[in-house]
């Protein structure tokens, strides 16, 4: 498996990732009905880096690293995974989080933060947690599930240094 930058030759595959992740409104604030012409503003705007992990041409998965806030708060990263449904339990996630902390120390980060993680994405909860991210803040009934209605979110935090 590469993990490298994404491409605009890479755009077609990232959407087929990002309209299956977003379709069951568990996971993403993303409206499942986002239209493709709105992948450019949410996955590749210019004030973010957008990768992707492929294996024989194939993207498994991709994230985006970014500043969590503009001005004195860029400092702090942002990043947010997704993970082809049909590449799942493959480590995916894993490799996605260890090369976006890695990109985000070269790149002068001195944290990251994941400003809204839905608390019933167990998976992905504990998958932080052992990259060393705290929950930091819980956000009551932050996010609108599909199918069990309000849940809560958590801030997650990890220092760099």
């Amino acid at each position: 498996m590469n993990i490298r930058k994404a491409t605009e030759l890479d755009y077609n595959q990232v959407w087929d990732i990002f309209s299956k992740v977003i379709a069951t409104g568990d996971t993403y604030v993303f409206d499942p009905k986002t239209p493709k012409s709105d992948l450019k503003k949410y996955w590749f705007a210019d004030y973010m880096q957008t990768f992707i992990i492929e294996e024989n041409k194939t993207i498994l998965g991709t994230y985006v690293i970014k500043p969590n806030q503009i001005g004195l708060g860029n400092h702090i990263a942002n990043c947010s995974y997704m993970v082809s449904p049909n590449a799942q339990g493959k480590g995916i996630g894993k490799k996605l989080c260890e090369h976006s902390i890695k990109t985000a120390k070269e790149s002068g980060y001195k944290s990251i933060q994941f400003n809204i993680v839905v608390s019933t994405n167990k998976g992905a909860v504990e998958l932080w947690k052992r990259y060393g991210f705290k929950i930091i803040g819980t956000t009551p009934n932050g996010f609108r599930h599909s199918k069990l209605g309000f849940v809560n979110t958590y801030i997650m935090y990890k220092d760099l240094s």
